[in-house]
């Protein structure tokens, strides 16, 4: 089990480590009290299996219970409950910059005299636990993406497997608009149109004479290279990065012929690739 405890500084960046732990496979726990850590533990342990990898943020925001973090980590100590202590932090400048542009309050805000002297009063208070911890990560300077890396690197090490991204290939028709969860979008209607030849109109892409007008065009065999190229080289990248879901969009007018085609030849060649991909047809059955 892998039970990770994340603090740090205010406007530091631990929202954003967490969601990137959230989205690894890590149950996560946002501003659990102290005196609660030990007996979270025992539940962790006692459902086998359910919680194999838990994040849990506890910081300044427990107020006056915050100091109760000691305590609780040396009766984990004590149960030999094995854990992980993860400090995120920033300089003044870029957590005093952060403030201003979310114009969300410092949780010391109303004990100090400014934002800054309440930054410089957070950062010595944490600076004990600092000490403790096992990894600290800098976000000063750090893009989201390169911070995802980061995060990733420390608790994700193996999520180039390219299984670690889930991606869907739909088949959809514009007239009844695009997908809005789709991250990519093709346009099919310039290949020939099965619709206009009658006894192909009533059958679909997955039917084998719909499939046949489409890719026995040399265009359609020419856009497929393209995109086989391109898938080459686009999941790759999406995999180092971290994303854990994709999905792709295959347009043509009524979506029941070409992009259904399209879609499925695409999917099966992305699962021969070695991915976790799946397809769906929103737009195959209807009038």
């Amino acid at each position: 089990m892998e039970f990770l405890i994340v603090s740090g500084l205010s406007g530091g960046g631990k929202s954003t480590v967490m969601s990137i732990l959230e989205d690894s496979g890590f149950f996560c726990v946002d501003n659990l009290p102290p005196v609660l850590i030990p007996k979270f533990a025992e539940v962790c342990l006692a459902g086998v299996g359910t919680y194999e990898r838990v994040a849990m943020v506890c910081d300044i925001r427990a107020g006056e219970q915050f100091t109760g973090l000691f305590e609780a980590m040396d009766a984990l100590d004590a149960m030999k409950f094995q854990y992980k202590v993860l400090f995120v932090e920033a300089d003044t400048a870029a957590i005093i910059k952060r403030y201003k542009e979310t114009r969300r309050s410092h949780p010391l805000i109303t004990e100090a005299d400014s934002l800054s002297e309440a930054v410089e009063q957070e950062r010595t208070a944490m600076e004990p636990l600092r000490e403790r911890a096992d990894y600290i990560i800098t976000t000063t300077a750090l893009p989201v993406q390169k911070l995802r890396g980061q995060v990733l690197d420390m608790f994700a090490p193996n999520r180039k497997s390219r299984n670690e991204m889930s991606i869907s290939v739909t088949s959809f028709g514009f007239k009844y608009g695009v997908p809005l969860e789709a991250d990519l979008v093709f346009d099919v209607r310039f290949l020939p149109n099965p619709y206009y030849v009658e006894e192909l109109r009533p059958q679909t892409g997955l039917d084998k004479g719909v499939s046949d007008y489409v890719f026995d065009n040399p265009i359609t065999q020419e856009l497929m290279e393209h995109l086989r190229r391109f898938m080459d080289f686009l999941l790759p990248h999406f995999v180092e990065e971290g994303k854990s879901a994709l999905v792709i969009a295959v347009g043509c007018t009524g979506g029941r012929h070409r992009s259904v085609a399209v879609t499925h030849a695409l999917c099966e060649y992305i699962q021969g690739l070695g991915y976790a991909a799946g397809e769906n047809h929103r737009d195959m059955t209807r009038a």
